[in-house]
């Protein structure tokens, strides 16, 4: 039986996830264009997200800080 391929997803919020390769993205997610093994995506997806932080909590603690400094 051959390994299932799987595709690195990303929602608005730069949260990532592997989904089956040949499964249709769902709504709210899109594919960023790696396909492959799970152990290879699974690697990929330690390479890009480094900051588990969603988006929305990232912007708020930026401008945070920026107010902070003013």
């Amino acid at each position: 039986m051959p390994e299932p391929e799987f595709q690195i997803v990303v929602n608005d919020e730069e949260q990532y996830a592997l989904w089956p390769a040949d499964g249709q993205v769902p709504p709210g997610w899109r594919a960023i264009g790696f396909t492959g093994p799970k152990a290879d995506c699974l690697h990929h997806v330690t390479q890009v997200w480094t900051d588990m932080r969603p988006l929305s909590l990232r912007r708020r603690l930026g401008a945070a800080e920026t107010s902070d400094r003013a």
